[in-house]
C-alpha cells in the first residue's frame, strides 16, 4: 500500500491563512501589524530569490515589511549599527540578515547582535538556550524543525511515547529538531535518537523509528530496508543531482529513496513539496508572535 502524502505546499496554505487571519484581528484590535526588516548584503542570485519570497509572504499577510539592501563591501561597523537601529524600532518585531555574508564581516557577531526577542530566526544563543528550556520560555523555535513538527502534527502522526530518530546533528535541523520531539507537550513527548556518520550500525536505529526525520545531506541515503512498515518519515534533504535539460531546473533528491520508501512506510513528505514549503512559513509565524509580545506583551 502507497504511503500517504505529507503536502508542505498545502499545509503551508493552511497556515498562511491562518497567520493571515491573525494579522487581520491584531490590526482590528490595536491598530498595529506586524513588522519585520530583512537585510540584504550583496547580491548573491540565491539569497536574492529568497529574500524575495519572504518579502512576498510578509506582503500578502499584511505586515509592515522593509528590504533593506546594501552593499557587499559595508563595514561591519556600519551593519552592526544598522541592526541596532532596528533593535530600536518598535514598529520592527523581527530582524532577519540573509546569509552568508561577505567574508569581511563576522557573521556570528552579526547575528548576536540581533536582540533575542526580535531574532524570529532563532538562531541567537539566547533563544537556543530557551529552546532547550522549553515550555512558556520558547519564543521563536527555528524555522525549519518548527515546520518539521507542524507536519508531524497535522498529519496527525502521534508523537506520545514514539521512538523518534534523527539522522543528522546540525545546529539548523537536527539538534533543535531533537530538543523539540523530547519535550512535553503537544507534538512532543517521544523518546528521541541523534544518529550521524559516525554512528554504528545506522541501519538499525532507523528500523526502529515510529518517525524518521532525515536531515543529513545525502541523497538517497535511507534505503527503503532501513524503514520500519507503517513509519512517517520526514526527508529534509534537498540535493541538487543535476538539471533538467528542457526545463533547465534542478533535479532535486531528498535524503531517502522515495520511491522505495513511500510502499514501506505509512506517510512521507516529499522532495521538493514537503519540508522546504513550511521555513518561510514559520518564520512568519514566528514574527506575529513576536508582534504579539511586543504590543500586548504576551
Amino acid at each position: 500500500m502507497t504511503a500517504e502524502l505529507i503536502n508542505g505546499t498545502e499545509i503551508r496554505k493552511e497556515i498562511l491563512a491562518e497567520l493571515k487571519k491573525e494579522v487581520e484581528g491584531m490590526k482590528a484590535k490595536t491598530g498595529k501589524v506586524p513588522g519585520l526588516v530583512t537585510i540584504l548584503v550583496g547580491a548573491n542570485p540565491a539569497s536574492v530569490s529568497y529574500v524575495t519570497l519572504k518579502v512576498r509572504t510578509a506582503e500578502e499577510l499584511g505586515f509592515h515589511e522593509i528590504q533593506d539592501n546594501q552593499p557587499a563591501d559595508i563595514s561591519e561597523k556600519a551593519l552592526l549599527a544598522l541592526i541596532e537601529k532596528y533593535n530600536n524600532d518598535p514598529t520592527i518585531h523581527g530582524i532577519l540578515i540573509q546569509l552568508p555574508l561577505p567574508k569581511h564581516v563576522d557573521e556570528k557577531k552579526v547575528l548576536n547582535a540581533i536582540n533575542p526577542d526580535k531574532d524570529v530566526d532563532g538562531f541567537h544563543p539566547v533563544n537556543v538556550g530557551r529552546l532547550m528550556i522549553g515550555g512558556d520560555e520558547v519564543l521563536y523555535p527555528p524555522c525549519t524543525p518548527a515546520g518539521i513538527q507542524e507536519l508531524i502534527v497535522r498529519s496527525g502522526t502521534p508523537t506520545s511515547g514514539a521512538e523518534v530518530v534523527v539522522v543528522g546533528r546540525s545546529n539548523i535541523v537536527g539538534k533543535p529538531i531533537a530538543i523539540m520531539m523530547a519535550q512535553k507537550g503537544k507534538g512532543a513527548d517521544s523518546t528521541v535518537t541523534i544518529v550521524h556518520t559516525r554512528t554504528k550500525d545506522l541501519a538499525a536505529h532507523c528500523k526502529r523509528a515510529d518517525i524518521l526525520i532525515v536531515a543529513a545531506g545525502v541523497p538517497n541515503l535511507v534505503k527503503p530496508e532501513w524503514i520500519k512498515p507503517g513509519s512517517t518519515v520526514i526527508d529534509v534533504g534537498v540535493n541538487r543531482i543535476g538539471m533538467n535539460e528542457k526545463t533547465g531546473k534542478a533535479i532535486l533528491r531528498g535524503d531517502v529513496d522515495f520511491d522505495a520508501a513511500k510502499e514501506i512506510c505509512g506517510k512521507i513528505t516529499p522532495v521538493p513539496g514537503g519540508v522546504g514549503p513550511m521555513t518561510i512559513t514559520m518564520l512568519m509565524k514566528n514574527t506575529v508572535r513576536s508582534a504579539w509580545k511586543h504590543i500586548e506583551g504576551k
